[in-house]
């Protein structure tokens, strides 16, 4: 599920939106993983409201340089695959309609690749 929302819009008022949209679609999904961005008490609230549980997972203040954060990987290597579109490598879209539907066939592609190519 994609979310886009423009600059203007916070993390967690975007995300505020999409935890209906996951409740009706996949309603078994209970656990949530987010980074500090989404901990806000409305959020927090709404999520209470909708019976997830949210993990938020955050960098140590003592952390020096780079260290792998347990369930990060997963948003930043599915970014990695995004950008392998080159279309995707940088904001070319003038529309979000349009940006929308390119991740949607960037995601799709990797899907078949994936399936065609185990």
């Amino acid at each position: 599920m994609v979310n886009l929302t423009p600059a203007d819009i916070s993390d967690s008022a975007g995300a505020q939106v999409i935890l209906e949209a996951i409740r009706k679609r996949w309603p078994r999904v209970k656990h949530l993983f987010a980074d500090g961005a989404y901990d806000r008490l409305t959020l927090m609230d709404k999520a209470a409201y909708l019976d997830f549980v949210v993990k938020i997972i955050r960098r140590s203040d003592k952390q020096k340089g780079f260290q792998v954060l347990p369930r990060r990987w997963v948003v930043e290597r599915t970014f990695g695959w995004m950008i392998r579109w080159r279309r995707l490598v940088r904001d070319y879209e003038q529309r979000i309609d349009v940006s929308h539907a390119m991740i949607l066939v960037a995601m799709g592609g990797n899907l078949l690749r994936r399936n065609a190519h185990p």
